[in-house]
């Protein structure tokens, strides 16, 4: 037996569709239901607070500034302390003159003490704004323009392998554990945060210092950009400098002294 109803002629019609309310009517129901979940949530995550924050409380170049001053003040007060430490263990403390030479010579060694001798400055600075491809040379890429944590690293490197008794970046003595990085287009040295031109100073020989930043193959390539693109790059020699000893704290927080 068909359920379709039949026409006059007795011809079968297709069933009606008949209109159902109760799916729709659930269906508002659900959609009300999750919009207020999505109220609920908001005012949860919000607490009570404008969650359209002033643009400028979210900018993280101000919330770096903000660290590196914090950083600063404490470099400085770690500083102060130290020095207190040291004027007390120049008393006499019954050590022996042999434990005072080898004390004085890990303090060289360390880092942590000051050196003064003639000293090299290398200059890096990222290429002018509008810089341009000298001729003969492709168009420059952004990366092409800016001064990249290997380049810091080979000047470091090449003074080093020259024979530096010390050496400075920016206005920090390094020491073993001293990590030259990079974050985007900024120094990121020992907490701090720098901004180009780059300054390292290196006490020392000059002429074997001069020499291992010439034979350094990395630096070479350096060279290249500079000639490329204008890539900052200056040496100066000074007679006499003192490089300040090391200030900061000396704790290993990872790594452990075999035993």
């Amino acid at each position: 037996m068909s359920n379709s109803a039949d026409s006059p002629d007795g011809v079968p019609q297709p069933p009606r569709r008949r209109f159902r309310g109760r799916p729709v009517r659930l269906l508002s129901a659900a959609v009300f239901a999750l919009a207020g979940l999505i109220f609920v949530t908001s005012f949860n995550t919000a607490k009570g607070t404008n969650i359209r924050t002033d643009a400028s409380l979210l900018k993280l170049s101000d919330l770096i500034k903000q660290r590196d001053r914090k950083n600063q003040e404490l470099g400085d007060s770690t500083a102060a302390v130290r020095s207190d430490v040291d004027a007390l263990a120049q008393r006499d403390d019954g050590s022996t003159k042999a434990q005072d030479q080898l004390l004085n010579g890990l303090k060289d060694a360390s880092g942590t003490a000051p050196v003064s001798g003639r000293a090299l400055t290398v200059t890096l600075n990222d290429a002018p704004p509008n810089a341009t491809a000298a001729p003969g040379y492709p168009a420059p890429q952004a990366n092409d323009l800016v001064i990249h944590q290997q380049d810091l690293q080979a000047v470091v490197n090449a003074l080093w392998q020259g024979g530096a008794q010390g050496i400075q970046v920016m206005d920090q003595r390094l020491i073993s554990t001293s990590a030259v990085r990079c974050v985007g287009n900024t120094l990121l040295l020992q907490g701090r945060v720098y901004s180009p031109p780059y300054k390292i100073t290196a006490v020392g020989d000059t002429g074997k210092l001069r020499a291992a930043l010439t034979a350094s193959k990395a630096i070479q390539n350096y060279q290249l950009y500079v000639t490329a693109y204008g890539l900052g790059w200056k040496v100066d020699e000074r007679k006499t400098m003192t490089l300040p000893g090391y200030s900061g704290t000396v704790d290993l927080h990872y790594a452990k002294p075999v035993q």
